[in-house]
């Protein structure tokens, strides 16, 4: 198995959990700390071999189906990334997981690793669920409970909501979360989550590809004034004066296979198959996780809790409903915007076509969403917003504590 994610969202810490709660043992290497394993994958294709060697370096026997080998940072090695082709064919006792952050980048490079051979798990920040279950159990179990079309006591909505506001402020990182549930410091959060940019910034320096790591960098930073332009649309201009698409295309590329970026496109029909609708040369940039958008945007905390209204509130709820929208459905969210209107989030469920509002607050004005469902009567049109959950005619009025819920509650 191998598996993908941004730096620090907890790969190297689930493999080994995994290793440790459902196997005899396991052995870990990491190729970014230990130059000298390369040597092995260079040199040798017979797994047989290279389990004998790897169980010299652990001092451990590596045991069929008992021991689980893990790889880390196998970006690092692609001899190794390619050797579990023949781990698959030809030593298929042997249990191998692997992770990298930046894989996403190699393996959009067809020759670099082993297709069809692999199992690819990807990992993202916790998603708002997750972060209950982290924070507040006997929320996160009433959350659990929540059927289609429940009345939310009172009660129940503000926690949840107060839930939703902490987690637009910490994000999903793990270490954010770990960092929160300890010592309940704002403050440390956000120190946490400048260190976690700063590693970033440094990864786009450090990787040897063919990519401009200036222009890597220049993109990643040109995010936050992307969204806050009233269309949100990403231009080249705005990354640097008379910036233009081949400047920074691979730059765009990269980041949004190494993770980092989620990107989506403008449909020219809100019809099914939503994908052959694409305009590719018009798309939204988020940042995969809100937290770290927040403290990249500067947004106050004070800002969050306590203002109904601040500049850059738009685009961090929609960056929000993303991240929780992403793979609950087969085809990722798209969005529709022309000359005339603009819809932020477009679904496809099954055949159908549903429109989505993203909403900061309680605030329903929302002329062409309003249209929209005038003209085309849609079985679903969902509102995410503060107000509570009911349905308002053809709009389903989801709060936005229940986006990871969108799939559950149609």
């Amino acid at each position: 198995m191998v598996m993908r994610g941004a730096r620090q969202v907890g790969k190297t810490w689930l493999m080994k959990e995994f290793g440790q709660n459902y196997y005899e043992s396991y052995v870990y290497f990491n190729f970014d700390e230990e130059d000298e394993l390369k040597s092995i994958f260079e040199a040798n294709k017979n797994p047989h071999r290279i389990i004998e060697l790897l169980s010299m370096i652990a001092g451990e026997k590596i045991l069929p189906e008992k021991t689980l080998v893990i790889f880390d940072e196998i970006q690092e090695c692609p001899e190794a990334l390619n050797t579990l082709k023949y781990f698959k064919e030809k030593a298929n006792e042997y249990h191998v997981i692997a992770a990298g952050s930046l894989l996403g980048t190699l393996l959009a490079k067809p020759k670099s690793y082993p297709v069809g051979m692999v199992n690819l798990l990807d990992i993202y920040p916790l998603t708002f669920d997750e972060f209950l279950d982290a924070t507040d159990a006997a929320l996160f179990s009433y959350y659990e409970s929540i059927q289609k079309e429940q009345q939310i006591e009172e009660i129940f909505h503000n926690r949840l909501l107060e839930a939703y506001n902490n987690y637009l402020i910490i994000g999903g990182m793990p270490e954010c979360v770990s960092s929160w549930v300890k010592y309940k410091d704002p403050a440390k959060v956000s120190q946490i989550q400048r260190e976690l940019i700063e590693i970033y910034e440094n990864d786009f320096s450090k990787h040897n590809g063919k990519v401009n790591s200036g222009r890597i960098l220049m993109v990643f930073r040109s995010i936050v004034a992307q969204l806050a332009k009233p269309n949100e649309k990403f231009m080249y201009g705005a990354v640097r004066e008379g910036g233009r698409a081949r400047d920074f295309e691979e730059a765009i590329e990269w980041l949004v296979s190494a993770g980092m970026l989620n990107r989506v496109y403008n449909v020219s029909k809100m019809e099914h198959p939503l994908t052959a609708f694409d305009k590719l040369d018009q798309f939204k940039l988020f940042v995969f996780d809100t937290g770290l958008l927040k403290h990249m945007a500067g947004i106050d905390n004070s800002a969050i809790l306590l203002k109904s209204d601040y500049q850059f509130k738009g685009p961090l709820t929609e960056n929000y409903v993303l991240q929780q929208l992403r793979g609950q459905f087969e085809v990722e969210p798209r969005y529709f915007a022309d000359k005339n209107n603009e819809i932020d989030f477009v679904l496809q469920y099954g055949t159908e076509i549903i429109p989505i509002e993203a909403k900061g607050g309680e605030d329903k004005s929302a002329p062409s969403f309003k249209r929209y469902i005038a003209d085309h009567e849609p079985d679903h049109a969902i509102r995410f917003s503060k107000r509570g959950y009911r349905k308002d005619g053809y709009i389903t009025n989801l709060p936005l504590y229940l986006a990871r819920k969108t799939k559950d509650l149609l």
